[in-house]
């Protein structure tokens, strides 16, 4: 379009994958089984060979309990390794019956510590005809870091990364384009309720017995960060993994009744502080009761919170960004680069939010071209109606963009009232690189381009619980509505969008690719959507062809 120079938002060689959207899948199936202390994970993803991104197909999880081993040997038990034989079969039958390529199979703490590891490996060998790799602390630390990093934008600030195992907690300090510092602690839920907790719940001396411990074992990787760290820099803080994701539903579930992704989602130290002192109170029986938790990670969670706690006072940080993305994803980011899908670490992240959002548009068989041309029409108007029809400060644009990308991909589930199911689709699936309440602001200015205008009553509403998030969407959402209002044809007639201010009066100016074609039904349309929206604007607003 003309009239206004539209800022390139996808790098050049996007650019050209974009075309391929709508043809062949090119999509090439991975496994990743990870044998850890606690449980045992399963993932098959689709790796999309010309986005050069992936999403989750299958997440299976058995707790397998490797870490209760024999208290005198150090061994792996024969009821557990039978445990992880009988998942680890059921595991390969449903990655063979997905055709993987590759099934990337790794053992973490408990197997690389047991005194019994290479009976145990090769009876996974013989038995199920597995090669399994154990992997030191710092490999498992760097699978680590790939993995948060394929699902979650760096820019250029250092991100220290937590993962509280069972067996062993890593503490990694990174940035978009490597990692600074890569460690491993031999502390972990598991081991420290094996070794420290008989019952629950615990005394006030054994909870500062346990801190002190938790202190202790960490300070040297603690101490690593910090002095990796420059004069003056706060790194943002980000918990991966099963004890992490347990906190966080346990204090989702206290703040709303709505359920939400996890990825993205921001927990205070005051809410960490909070949920800790209540839980240090619990018995076991009352842990057990936590409908967000699991019996297993019932019995764990005082020494997993505890870490987490400890580690975020020796680091000071008041803030923690959960990440639903760890070791299993980074091996088949690993694997992406060993098969020369991703050039660097960067690459990863380089267009992290744009990929996310057009792997997403393929997914819902989005009309590519026709949303494309939707967003287009968004950011002139969004580029040319600052202090008139928004008083964004740039966070918007982007949030407008996938939205317009996006708003079309609940139609293919109900034509009348597809925005319903756009909003719905777009709030459960996965935009890598997104806040939490970023992707809720997607979703919702998806939901709003159409019909109706916010309710009190509507889900979509309520999940936006801050003033200037509700502001935004309904700005934004009123730009999606207008945009989207133009392209009522499948075949453009709209050559460009003129927008200028006339005394008092907002003009939107409309000139066709060819002259002799008519725009009348797009003057039209745009005038209904301005008609309906007119009690949340203070302007008054002509269109022209």
């Amino acid at each position: 379009m003309s009239g206004v120079k539209l800022d390139t938002y996808i790098e050049k060689d996007l650019s050209r994958e974009n075309s391929q959207l709508n043809q062949a899948e090119n999509i090439s199936y991975v496994g990743a089984i990870d044998i850890g202390t606690n449980s045992t994970h399963l993932l098959i993803a689709a790796v999309d060979t010309v986005l050069k991104t992936f999403s989750i197909e299958l997440a299976e999880k058995s707790t397998t309990r490797l870490g209760e081993k024999d208290p005198l040997t150090g061994e792996l038990t024969n009821v557990s390794i039978q445990r992880t034989l009988e998942t680890l079969k059921r595991f390969k039958d449903l990655a063979d019956s997905y055709k993987v390529e590759s099934l990337l199979t790794a053992a973490t703490s408990a197997v690389r510590e047991a005194r019994n590891s290479e009976k145990f490996l090769s009876l996974i060998k013989d038995h199920i005809g597995l090669e399994v790799e154990v992997i030191s602390g710092s490999e498992e630390a760097r699978l680590i870091y790939l993995g948060v990093l394929s699902g979650m934008e760096f820019g250029e600030k250092s991100h220290v990364l937590i993962d509280i195992g069972g067996g062993s907690t890593e503490l990694i300090l990174a940035d978009a384009h490597d990692s600074k510092a890569l460690t491993s602690t031999k502390i972990g839920a598991v081991r420290l309720k094996n070794e420290f907790i008989t019952r629950e719940p615990i005394s006030a001396g054994k909870s500062k017995f346990l801190r002190t411990f938790i202190q202790g074992s960490l300070e040297p990787s603690v101490d690593k960060i910090l002095r990796r760290l420059r004069p003056g820099e706060n790194p943002v803080m980000v918990a991966t993994s099963g004890t992490a994701m347990a906190i966080g539903s346990l204090i989702l579930s206290e703040n709303t009744s709505l359920k939400s992704k996890l990825q993205g989602y921001k927990v205070s130290k005051s809410q960490i502080d909070d949920l800790a002192k209540k839980l240090l109170t619990m018995t076991l029986e009352e842990l057990r009761g936590l409908t967000a938790l699991s019996d297993r990670r019932s019995e764990i969670i005082v020494p997993g919170i505890l870490i987490l706690q400890t580690t975020m006072e020796m680091l000071d940080v008041h803030e923690v960004v959960l990440s639903e993305r760890a070791l299993r994803e980074g091996l088949v980011v690993d694997w992406m680069f060993r098969n020369k899908f991703l050039q660097n670490r960067f690459s990863l992240q380089g267009s992290i939010r744009d990929r996310t959002v057009l792997h997403q548009a393929k997914r819902f068989r989005v009309n590519f071209l026709r949303s494309e041309r939707v967003a287009q029409n968004a950011l002139i108007l969004y580029d040319n109606t600052f202090g008139v029809l928004h008083r964004d400060n740039g966070q918007g644009r982007q949030l407008l963009w996938a939205a317009s990308m996006l708003h079309t991909c609940g139609q293919h589930i109900n034509l009348g009232s597809y925005h319903k199911h756009s909003w719905y689709l777009i709030r459960h699936g996965e935009l890598l690189g997104y806040s939490q309440s970023e992707h809720l602001m997607v979703a919702a200015i998806a939901r709003y381009h159409r019909k109706s205008f916010p309710k009190k009553r509507h889900d979509s509403w309520q999940c936006l619980t801050e003033k200037e998030h509700r502001q935004l969407v309904m700005h934004m959402s009123i730009l999606l509505r207008f945009a989207a209002a133009l392209d009522q044809r499948p075949d453009p007639l709209v050559r460009s969008i003129d927008v200028r201010r006339d005394s008092r009066d907002l003009i939107i100016k409309l000139t066709s690719e060819n002259p002799a074609q008519n725009l009348e039904l797009e003057k039209w349309s745009l005038k209904k959507a301005l008609l309906m929206s007119k009690e949340h604007i203070n302007v008054k607003v002509k269109v022209e062809i």
